[in-house]
């Protein structure tokens, strides 16, 4: 129902501009001139509304994930470009000359007001840049908050040169409440990135956090626990993340997510296991007892809270295991009666966190690289592995959730569905930020 109704209210918004340009009940023009005036008006209201998809708003993607809410906004973003792209093209053989007197409702020709051209034209050339940067942006060689920078710039850029062009050279624009409506659409894009990038810095700079432990479970692997600075803590569900700011300004672009690995019932104080990649991952080294932290959450969808299924699998890969960390945990503080059987892959022996942990939780350990003198599974998490470790009555009535490699959750899903694994019994998140 949630899912029915951010769906509704998607459309309603991305329509409005349009359905009301239709209710005007103005003179037609030429067909070809009324799809290049709803192609552009469609296009500005997806980018739009791209503002606040990318805002990290738990109204939006509470429910249904980040993951979707940031898949939503990465397909929009391509079906935005398109409609731009087609929008001036369908206006060809309108004649030009400005606007007439007794043309008042602009059906005979198009402005050639080259301030009102102009940003249109700018804005043309500088959107299919401002995807296509976002689409190619793990080939850049530059960084991650470089290009979360200059992605809302030019987003707001786009969005301001938009604004000017459409109330200019439109045709529905030229009635107040259109221009109105357009008008207030802009303001909440802008302020949704204020909203992210002021008001919310502010609201963490008053629940700041404190670093009291970073160590290396692995060659590149670290666990690093924070405690609040004078406040109640975080409230979240085991299986979510956080966006995590440790040692930078409280308004530095320089945060990454987190799945936090710690059980909710453990207390206030919250641990990580952090994977180095680079940035801010390949300094955890230097991070010392004391430093300033702040946390943007909780997020995530990835959570086992309120399920009625009677047992629970856990397939984690790498890194993976931090979400299933903190389920496990909580399932066992808190006494939980489900069943838990967790199948953990990795690479290399040395790459298992808390080994003696999830030992003694029954994991099952499977290495694509294993040691000679390895005795748990061999290979990657597949078909037949699982097949192995799981029966029947495991694939159709208990609730299994993944976390890893895309490959792995691709190959695991694909053989949970043809094992006849209900779609609502399979739970994963996957991040791809462009």
């Amino acid at each position: 129902m949630r899912a029915l109704f951010l769906i509704s209210a998607y459309m309603l918004v991305l329509l409005s501009p349009l359905g009301l340009s239709w209710f005007l009940a103005w003179p037609p023009r030429p067909w070809h001139q009324e799809i290049a005036s709803g192609l552009g008006m469609l296009a500005f209201s997806v980018i739009l509304v791209e503002f606040v998809l990318s805002g990290r708003f738990r109204f939006v993607s509470s429910g249904i994930g980040m993951d979707v809410t940031m898949r939503v906004h990465q397909v929009m973003a391509r079906v935005a470009l398109a409609f731009a792209l087609l929008h001036p093209l369908f206006y060809q053989g309108t004649p030009a000359g400005g606007l007439r007197p007794w043309d008042v409702t602009r059906q005979l020709t198009l402005t050639n007001d080259f301030a009102a051209l102009a940003t249109g034209i700018i804005a043309y050339l500088l959107l299919p840049a401002l995807v296509l940067s976002a689409v190619a942006r793990t080939k850049q060689g530059y960084s991650y908050e470089t290009w979360r920078l200059t992605h809302g710039v030019g987003a707001l850029l786009i969005a301001g040169l938009l604004l000017h062009h459409t109330i200019a050279a439109g045709r529905y624009a030229a009635y107040p409440v259109m221009a109105g409506i357009w008008v207030a659409m802009t303001a909440v894009a802008a302020g949704s990135l204020l909203y992210v990038y002021l008001i919310e810095p502010l609201k963490q700079r008053r629940r700041a956090w404190r670093v009291v432990s970073i160590r290396r479970l692995t060659p590149r692997q670290w666990e690093l626990r924070i405690v609040p600075g004078g406040h109640s803590g975080l409230t979240y569900t085991a299986g979510q993340f956080a966006w995590l700011n440790v040692g930078h300004s409280v308004f530095s672009l320089y945060e990454n997510p987190f799945s936090i690995s710690s059980a909710p019932l453990e207390g206030p104080e919250i641990s990580f296991v952090i994977k180095e990649l680079g940035d801010f991952t390949g300094a955890l080294d230097q991070i010392t007892p004391g430093t300033r932290a702040y946390l943007d959450g909780p997020h995530g969808t990835l959570t086992v809270e309120g399920r009625d299924e009677p047992g629970i699998v856990l397939v984690a890969g790498g890194v993976g295991i931090a979400p299933m960390l903190s389920i496990m945990r909580q399932n066992r503080l808190s006494q939980d009666p489900r069943d838990i059987r967790l199948i953990y892959g990795n690479r290399l022996h040395e790459q298992i966190v808390y080994r003696d942990e999830l030992a003694g939780e029954g994991a099952v350990f499977a290495l694509s690289e294993p040691p000679e003198d390895w005795n748990g599974e061999t290979g990657l998490i597949d078909g037949a592995l699982l097949d192995g470790v799981l029966s029947p009555d495991q694939y159709s009535q208990w609730l299994f959730v993944l976390c890893g490699p895309a490959i792995m959750m691709d190959v695991v899903e694909d053989h949970l569905i043809a094992r006849g694994t209900p779609s609502h019994r399979i739970l994963s998140e996957r991040f791809d930020y462009d």
